[in-house]
């Protein structure tokens, strides 16, 4: 069936009559009765009655009259697509977006857009709440949707992270608030706040992030709920309050002296734009636009609007240019060429002693807070890689290949990133602080099977004990091994698994005995199927965990060393000022409370095989560390350790600058 057919039964059909529809049409009557006996015999069906001279529609008729013209305007649409194909214009763009999107975020991606596609007519509407923004995509009154949230919860709508946007507490310049450091939560629960209404994507993220802490908002008594980011204005300038919310809300504010943000460590959230639309609708695209290329001038406006994101995006993330600085007061204001500093971080979220390194670091988006950003750093954005390790082997591994930026480690691992660097291509590295310490060092252990005859570290001759080689139980078992002569006379394996957790949960009869660091030989123990061996003859040495840096890091970006400091320092004062920090730890490492309370405490006074978070780099454990295991000769090369060198406690002393 020919649309031109369709054309010329549709002026019979309103006319009633060949001849005048032949008139109509400038065409000959015999021609107007061939095209319709041949649309005829085409669907296998008469479409009109011949009564004489008169002719009337059959039912097949009626219906094509009522339908047809729909065929019709599709096809005028599309010839009129492409004559604005071919006079470089197609149509329109619409655009829906939250309000703080449209005062910051829109306004420079949509004049680049005009730049580049003058021909295309866009329009912004601006949406006071999600679930507005979420029925016109869905109601495709818009093409694209752009917003703080995913809209994960709609499976019919497709996001895409586009862009970066910071949240934070807001108060005025002369609020007390506004000169102080960072501050907990729970010193801020006096304080009259303001926030958005509950559909709000900042008012999401503040409850979000309000129940990751265990707290809502019932716990602050002195809180107004605003409809407008005016009026939480007019509340911060007027009314002393604190208001939450996102760096695009009040930029301009905070441009203008007039608001200031304060770091409150448990909300340093860093969130994203995400460019929304319907999935069944296809926006993709081979490639961004390019005026030289024909397939990119055949993008419809949302591809070219896609494009060009994808474009602004990549000009963002740059892979980094190094920016030297010898020397560790050295900052070069003046180059402040745009660069995205990769860095990335090898923790061990499992490992209690190191949570405050890590774990709470990275749950609070701590670092994000105290990152640099201005001087040199006015135009880097920083792209963090959280790798979760079960022991400390692969982050040395990692730190000397140059795939870690910096790394949590416990006492032996953290000693062997600084002695196997010496090789000829692997990284050097930095120590810049302690994390956790254990005086008494009895945070280590070996344990045996319930039914086992072993008693003593002497009933282990000519058996087997498994350790995660490279870790701090590692050390401690080659250590008492030598001291007690049995070095030769014990077989050590590794002992390897993916989910620290579920390493007893084997069969216990694989080794005679099983060496592992907080907190793992508690809940192999707690489990029932093992005891510790008497710890009477294991050598105990002071335990710690510390923090090393790559040596490009501290030599390079001192700055960010000095801020991962800070961070770690916040979220140790968090554990300890917390008092649900505990249950929090167990709902994120699956461990539980009691387990964490007691291995990490938040009080300085030491119990036996527990730690105390505790920053200040000791040289003399270190020393007292080389002294014993460099007393077996695979150790040897600890002997190499430059500690005056590999130690940087400068770092420390800059966390109040």
């Amino acid at each position: 069936m020919e649309v031109y057919q369709v054309r010329v039964f549709l002026e019979v059909a309103r006319h009633l009559s060949f001849t005048e529809a032949a008139d109509t049409l400038n065409l000959t009557q015999p021609a107007v009765s061939a095209k319709i006996k041949s649309l005829e015999s085409e669907l296998g069906t008469p479409l009109f009655y011949r009564l004489g001279r008169k002719i009337q529609l059959t039912e097949v008729g009626e219906f094509l009259l009522a339908e047809a013209p729909k065929l019709i305007q599709v096809e005028n649409q599309l010839l009129q697509k492409v004559e604005e194909i071919k006079k470089g214009k197609f149509g329109n763009l619409k655009i829906g977006c939250t309000v703080a999107i449209a005062n910051s975020w829109l306004p420079q991606v949509i004049f680049e857009y005009r730049q580049q596609h003058p021909g295309i007519q866009t329009q912004c509407l601006v949406f006071d709440s999600a679930e507005l923004l979420y029925r016109a995509i869905a109601g495709e009154q818009i093409d694209l949707g752009i917003s703080e949230l995913s809209f994960a919860d709609f499976a019919e709508i497709s996001a895409t992270a586009v862009d970066a946007i910071d949240y934070s507490l807001f108060v005025a310049t002369n609020h007390p608030l506004a000169q102080q450091g960072w501050s907990s939560l729970q010193e801020l629960k006096k304080y009259p706040w303001a926030i958005l209404a509950a559909d709000s994507p900042s008012r999401l993220m503040f409850e979000s992030r309000l129940a990751e802490i265990g707290l809502s908002l019932a716990d602050f008594p002195r809180l107004e709920i605003v409809d407008t980011i005016s009026l939480m204005r007019a509340y911060i300038l007027q009314g002393n309050y604190l208001g939450f919310a996102s760096n695009f809300d009040f930029k301009s504010e905070c441009d203008a002296g007039m608001l200031v943000s304060i770091p409150l460590q448990e909300f340093a959230l860093s969130g994203n734009i995400y460019l929304l639309s319907l999935k069944r609708l296809s926006l993709s695209y081979a490639a961004s636009y390019d005026r030289s290329n024909p397939r990119s001038r055949s993008l419809n406006p949302s591809q070219k609007f896609i494009a060009l994101i994808q474009s602004l995006s990549q000009q963002k993330s740059q892979p980094p240019t190094r920016l030297r600085s010898p020397s560790f007061n050295l900052r070069t204001a003046n180059s402040s060429r745009p660069e995205t500093l990769n860095l990335s971080i090898g923790v061990q979220n499992g490992t209690i002693p190191a949570i405050t390194a890590g774990l709470l670091v990275q749950r609070l988006n701590l670092l994000e807070h105290f990152l640099p950003k201005d001087g040199r750093y006015s135009a880097t954005r920083y792209q963090i890689n959280w790798c979760d390790f079960p022991t400390g082997a692969p982050i040395v591994e990692g730190l000397h290949s140059g795939k870690l930026d910096i790394g949590i480690l416990g006492d032996y691992p953290l000693l062997l990133s600084a002695a196997s660097a010496d090789s000829a291509n692997a990284r050097k590295t930095r120590l810049v602080s302690f994390v956790s310490i254990d005086p008494d060092g009895s945070c280590s252990a070996v344990i045996v099977p319930n039914q086992s005859q072993i008693q003593s570290i002497e009933d282990l001759r000519g058996g087997a004990i498994a350790v995660p080689f490279g870790s701090a139980a590692h050390g401690m078992v080659m250590r008492s091994l030598n001291s007690a002569n049995l070095l030769n006379e014990v077989k050590l394996t590794s002992l390897e698994h993916a989910n620290p957790t579920q390493l007893f949960s084997f069969p216990p009869h694989l080794a005679d005995g099983y060496a592992h660091f907080a907190p793992f030989h508690e809940i192999a123990c707690r489990q029932g199927k093992f005891r510790y061996l008497s710890r009477g003859n294991w050598e105990t040495l002071p335990a710690f965990y510390g923090v090393v840096v790559s040596s490009e890091i501290a030599q390079q970006y001192p700055e960010v060393a000095i801020a991962y400091l800070k961070a770690v320092a916040a979220a140790q004062h968090w554990y300890d000022t917390t008092s649900a920090a505990a249950d929090l730890v167990s709902r994120w490492t699956q461990l539980e409370t009691e387990i964490v309370a007691q291995i990490l405490h938040s009080s300085h006074q030491h119990q036996p095989g527990r730690f105390l978070s505790e920053m200040t780099i000791r040289p003399d454990w270190l020393s007292l560390h080389i002294e014993h295991l460099t007393q077996i000769p695979t150790n040897a090369n600890l002997l190499k350790i430059d500690l005056n060198r590999w130690i940087q406690s400068e770092f420390l002393q800059q966390l109040n600058t």
